[in-house]
């Protein structure tokens, strides 16, 4: 296993600290990607091929690209000519990523923002990103939430700072209050018909995918009429079972998300590590933490919160996982406005396990 960084739209100086930090392999999501996209509206291999050579040129391994999944998912349910001309380009893109000489994608499976209601005060008076379920509102869930690419709470100046519902970069996330709802057999349809359109043409391409779960876990029943299927660990393996035999169909771990599925996260992380990595199917990971669990919980630093980090390195070197460990959702401080000084932290504090272990 290895440290890297996952980054938003990466500069020149952002990558070159990221080599600075002992960062050897990144994984970058630049969604809509409009800079890759060719006169058809899909990615360009070519272009990706460039994009590639910019990122290695900084001594870079170039991991892994986020894939636009964009509305699909509730366009299934609402809107079936979109969802057609998305399947189309996102069969495109997957082609062209693997011409471009890219390895691995990753997607989200949100149909809502990444939904949260609030945020915390933490250590030093660090603001967390929090989700308790009996606080949502339509009004929390818009002014809280990951939209996209967005974080909240990024500085004006950060590459994080963009995080509204309704623009390019929220990439088809709405509010909840925003559709009719999605039931269970909806939400599991639409992830069929994704499957469906992803997996083989990236078992053609000869790349793999990663899939990001639902987060948070929402309530039984679902939270403002939308269930989120893939929020539990038998949510994820039932997804898995979607494509049981493709090598290409994998899972995003986010240690964060699948610790947010439990009101016990640290024994629940481990045993998702060793079913999901039981399978072979981590394909990269998100290594984070947070405090509290199911229905209520807050994004904190690594070292601080509810999962025992070391036993979860210890679980991953099990199961034979041995790739990327990215840090993810770190809080927010006017003191570090674009999170440089908190990643290098979780950077560190991620190696530092790593030869303990």
């Amino acid at each position: 296993m290895y440290i890297g960084e996952q980054i938003i739209n990466p500069t020149e100086a952002r990558l070159r600290l990221a080599v600075q930090l002992g960062v050897g392999h990144v994984v970058l999501d630049t969604r809509p990607a409009s800079d890759l996209q060719g006169a058809d509206g899909c990615w360009d291999p070519v272009k990706v091929a460039g994009f590639r050579r910019w990122v290695e040129g900084f001594g870079l391994t170039f991991e892994c690209l986020a894939l636009d999944v964009g509305s699909f998912l509730i366009d299934t349910i609402y809107h079936r000519e979109r969802a057609a001309w998305r399947a189309d380009k996102l069969r495109g893109d997957i082609r062209a990523a693997a011409e471009g000489g890219l390895t691995l994608l990753k997607y989200n499976l949100q149909m809502v923002g990444i939904t949260r209601t609030g945020r915390r005060k933490g250590r030093g008076g660090v603001l967390e990103s929090a989700f308790r379920a009996a606080d949502y509102s339509a009004e929390s869930d818009r002014a809280h939430s990951y939209w996209g690419v967005g974080h909240p709470g990024g500085g004006k100046d950060a590459d994080i700072a963009v995080n509204a519902v309704g623009t390019a970069e929220a990439v088809g996330q709405v509010v909840a209050e925003e559709i009719r709802g999605v039931t269970a057999d909806q939400a599991w349809n639409a992830l069929e018909e994704l499957v469906a359109v992803l997996v083989p043409a990236a078992e053609r391409a000869g790349l793999r995918l990663a899939a990001h779960p639902h987060d948070p876990a929402f309530p039984k029943g679902g939270l403002n009429g939308v269930e989120h299927v893939v929020g539990s660990l038998e949510g994820m393996e039932r997804f898995l079972d979607l494509a049981p035999e493709s090598p290409a169909h994998g899972i995003n771990f986010c240690q964060g998300t699948v610790a947010e599925m439990s009101p016990d996260p640290a024994p629940y992380v481990i045993e998702a590590i060793r079913r999901i990595g039981g399978r072979g199917r981590i394909f990269m990971v998100h290594f984070r933490n947070i405090k509290g669990g199911y229905c209520d919980f807050s994004e904190c630093f690594p070292d601080e919160g509810a999962v025992d980090m070391a036993a979860a390195v210890r679980a991953y070197r099990q199961v034979g996982y041995r790739g990327i460990l990215c840090p993810d959702h770190v809080p927010a401080s006017d003191l570090d406005p674009a999170r440089e000084r908190f990643f290098a932290f979780a950077l560190g504090y991620t190696k530092g396990l790593l030869h303990a272990a």
